[in-house]
Order: structure tokens, then C-alpha cells, then sequence
């Protein structure tokens, strides 16, 4: 039997992360991902924006690593030329009750050292963007926007000059612990094989937590249970009348129907919040033309002039929820499940783009004795 250092399990934006940072402190890594290209489904299916770090409860991973990723991240860009731009966002009071709330997104924000961020009266939040409707809003500069393939591209790049490998199209099975280590079972075009992993890290997103549960010896009690929650994107056909990010106070399950905008200026609007009962291998990714019916009335609440008929059905995603709807958001969660070869990373929704390579490094950081 083949044997190997390290197994990083996906290769989305925070396996190719993590693939680079452990290759980079002089592992030994193979990436192995079931599909045939780097990022072809939740890091490639979401709005590219680089979040500040509003939202997040204080002291929680989601905030320290979003704070710390996203300065991380717009040194990474600009080292290396990758298109990106830091246009900031307005969260927008749409009604006077919503003041309670926007005052408590300050506050967070203040709290997870957002110190930038600050709060607009209608007349200075119009005076950005005059298209806007609103009672008050929360101005946040360092939001931006990102070209997320381009940088995965070059997550993949380092890793692989620092010498990682990737097998792309292997599907990992199962697994079992063993006193040398972790013995997976993989499945490629040329049939199945197994190989002994010194160590196991875990970052099959919306597989994550079925991946942990088919490998014996892991505590399965310490597992968390995987819930879907797709979001729907509708693009605009004109061009907006935006040169900001626009978001609403937030909703339960998600940040609301926000506006965001790609980098050559065309508008998306998205995600909702659609939770399937379904297993991730039946995800339907298709957009129903129907549920824009739904974004015109939550987009006038702050831009009133959308003219009917605008939205246009682009793109859809999925996020790796680790608590139900009717609980409050998960934290990220790091968990070896009682066995010092491995390590799985769930709930790796938003901001994992953003938090990335601050995720990476605290990945290399609990492997390290």
C-alpha cells in the first residue's frame, strides 16, 4: 500500500489554501478532488465578494478569521497582480424599525475591530449613491469584490512549486484509522485503490461531514450534521445605477437580496435562502425563473427604480450549513474527532473566501506539534 504524508480532501478555495500553506511549512501533499478542475461548486457558486467582518458574534472564528484573512487576502492580490477592487458596501434601514438593528451591525463591527466601518444618515448615504433608497445606512470601505477563479488559480500555482500534487476525478470513499494512520479508499477512471495518510484534512465542503462519517475510528458522535441551503442569483439586464455594494439588514439563514456587482460593473442580485431536503450528490443547481417574483419586491425596499422585468435567472449555490434553520449560524468548525491524523473543516460557508488563507494558516498551526 501507497503511503503518504498528507491527504487534503477538496479543492475549492479553502483546500487549495490550506494545500498551499501545509506545502509550503514542508509537507508532503497530495490534493485529491472528485471533480475534474479546481472550485467547480460552492467556491465558484457565490457573490466573490471579500467581506470586512461585520456580522460575525465576537470572539468567534468566523470574525478573527475574517478580520485577519481579509487583509491577508488584499496583500495576496495585490502581491500577485489578481483583479479584485475594493469598492466597499452600504448596509441599508429600509424602515424605521430597522434602526435597532443596524445599530447592533455598527456595534459588532466595532467589536470585531471593524473600526472603518461607519453610520450614514439617509441624505449621506444617497449622496454615494443617489439611486438609493433608505433611512440610514452602515458604510464598510474595505468590502470588495474578487475574480475568485483567477485566484484559485494561483492558490494551485504556489501549492504545486512548493510541491503538492492533485489527482483530480478521485472520489474518496471511506476510510479507516489505523495505529500508522488513516487508510483511505479512493475511486478513480482506473478503478478503486487505498493508500495510508499520515494525516487527513477534511475540506469537502458540502461532503464534509458524510466523508467523516464513512471513515471508521473517527469519534461519530462528535460529527456535525450537514444541512443545504441553496441560494439563487438573478442578473440584471441593463446596467445598474451602483458603483457600491448594496445589502439589507440581514435575514435569518443568510445576508438578504443583496446587490453586488462583478468586476466589469454588471449587477447580480442574490442569494436567497432555499433550504433542500436532499443529499449533495442531487443537487439541482438550476435557477427557478418564478423566485425572482420574490427579489423585486425585497430590491424597491432600496432601489425603487427597478423596472419590471429586469432580473434575468444567472446562477445558483449552495452553502455547507452545519446548523438548521431553526437555529442561530454555526461557527466555523476545526474537529479531529479523536484522532491526531486528521482533521475535518465544516460549515466553511461565507466568509470562507474571504478567511481563506487565515484559515490555512490556523489549519497549519493546530497540525503542528
Amino acid at each position: 500500500m501507497d503511503s503518504i504524508d498528507c491527504i487534503v480532501i477538496g479543492a475549492g478555495v479553502v483546500g487549495l489554501a490550506v494545500a498551499r500553506a501545509l506545502a509550503l511549512s514542508g509537507r508532503e501533499v497530495f490534493v485529491v478532488e472528485r471533480n475534474a478542475a479546481i472550485g467547480m461548486e460552492t467556491s465558484s457558486r457565490n457573490s466573490e465578494v471579500i467581506h470586512a467582518g461585520l456580522y460575525y458574534p465576537t470572539h468567534s472564528l468566523k470574525a478573527s478569521l475574517c478580520v485577519s484573512g481579509r487583509d491577508a487576502l488584499y496583500r495576496y492580490l495585490q502581491d500577485r497582480a489578481i483583479p479584485h477592487r475594493r469598492c466597499g458596501k452600504l448596509v441599508v434601514a429600509t424602515l424605521a424599525q430597522q434602526q435597532p438593528s443596524l445599530a447592533a451591525i455598527h456595534a459588532q463591527a466595532q467589536a470585531n475591530g471593524c473600526h472603518e466601518v461607519s453610520l450614514l444618515s439617509a441624505d449621506e448615504a444617497r449622496a454615494r449613491e443617489p439611486a438609493l433608497a433608505c433611512t440610514s445606512a452602515l458604510w464598510s470601505p474595505n468590502t470588495g469584490i474578487i475574480d475568485s477563479h483567477a485566484y484559485m488559480t494561483a492558490l494551485q500555482g504556489d501549492a504545486e512549486n512548493a510541491g503538492a500534487q492533485f489527482a483530480f476525478a478521485t472520489l474518496i470513499t471511506g476510510g479507516e484509522t489505523t495505529p500508522e494512520g488513516i487508510v483511505l479508499r479512493m475511486r478513480t477512471d482506473d478503478g478503486d485503490a487505498e493508500v495510508l495518510v499520515r494525516t487527513v484534512i477534511n475540506c469537502a465542503g458540502l461532503w464534509a461531514p458524510r466523508l467523516a462519517a464513512a471513515i471508521t475510528g473517527l469519534d461519530d458522535g462528535t460529527v456535525p450534521r450537514g444541512y443545504l441551503a441553496k441560494g439563487n442569483y438573478y442578473s440584471l439586464a441593463a446596467k445598474a445605477p451602483f458603483s457600491h455594494l448594496i445589502y439589507p439588514v440581514p435575514e435569518a439563514g443568510g445576508l438578504g437580496v443583496h446587490l453586488t456587482l462583478d468586476l466589469g460593473g454588471q449587477a447580480r442580485f442574490g442569494p436567497d435562502v432555499e433550504w433542500l431536503d436532499t443529499d449533495p450528490d442531487a443537487i439541482d443547481y438550476q435557477v427557478d425563473p418564478q423566485r425572482a417574483q420574490a427579489f423585486y419586491s425585497e430590491i424597491r425596499r432600496y432601489w425603487p427604480a427597478l423596472p419590471d422585468g429586469a432580473l434575468q435567472p444567472a446562477y445558483s449555490g449552495v452553502r455547507p450549513k452545519i446548523s438548521s434553520p431553526a437555529e442561530p449560524a454555526a461557527d466555523f468548525l476545526f474537529a479531529s474527532h479523536a484522532h491526531p491524523g486528521y482533521l475535518g473543516l465544516y460549515g466553511m460557508e461565507s466568509p470562507g473566501l474571504t478567511a481563506s488563507l487565515a484559515i490555512a494558516d490556523h489549519v497549519v498551526k493546530r497540525l503542528t506539534p
